[in-house]
């Protein structure tokens, strides 16, 4: 009788989880490149904040980019401070698995960095990714200026119309000035570069990595 009931929302800030004023430790540099996991980044670079399911793979296909200084997984869009993985799990903190990109706008474009997301993961899909389904796996971008926004709903109209020429639906994904951001926990971070022979199965990240 649960057969394609449809995935609900993120909650209203009032039922989220309270959370905590402790920050999460994390390295300082980045696992796979060495520069800093976390700012103030150098000048000239710019950042960016998207979701496309499980943060693992996502963070792979960025920090892979060249022109792309820095990445970190986390969570974003919602309302608990300082969430735990487990309890963003639940889909009461108002998050999704993101993923923070710092890049140097000179060596790689902002549609550059869009056309890795929408290419990458399925962006009809409503609050979900393949099997992964829950608000804290939702499609997002988050940005962090006018123009940013601006390009970002250019990028997905663009988009769109490509999809619909194919027979496809609507993009669901959800574009919005960033308004929070916390670090996941060391574990998460650039997680499928630490794994020796491994195997993702979350969501849309199905690859094997070495």
């Amino acid at each position: 009788m649960f057969f394609g009931r449809k995935p609900s929302p993120p909650p209203a800030p009032e039922d989220c989880l309270p959370g905590r004023d402790t920050e999460v430790v994390v390295p300082e540099t980045h696992f796979v490149n060495g520069n800093p996991l976390k700012g103030p980044w150098p000048e000239g670079m710019d950042t960016l904040v998207i979701g496309m399911g499980c943060f693992w793979g996502a963070e792979r296909f960025y920090w892979q980019l060249p022109g792309v200084y820095s990445t970190a997984a986390g969570y974003s869009g919602g309302t608990t401070p300082n969430p735990t993985y487990e309890e963003t799990c639940t889909s009461m903190t108002g998050h999704t698995e993101a993923v923070l990109v710092v890049f140097d706008p000179a060596a790689v474009s902002i549609d550059g960095l869009f056309k890795i997301f929408w290419e990458n993961h399925d962006p009809t899909q409503f609050m979900g990714q393949g099997n992964d389904v829950g608000s804290q796996y939702r499609s997002a971008i988050y940005t962090n200026s006018d123009e940013q926004y601006a390009a970002a709903i250019a990028s997905r109209d663009a988009y769109q119309a490509k999809l619909t020429g194919a027979g496809y639906g609507e993009i669901t994904t959800e574009i919005a000035p960033v308004t929070s951001w916390y670090y996941a926990e060391d574990y998460h971070q650039q997680y499928l570069a630490k794994v020796p022979n491994g195997y993702c199965n979350h969501g849309f990240c199905q690859v094997a990595y070495a």
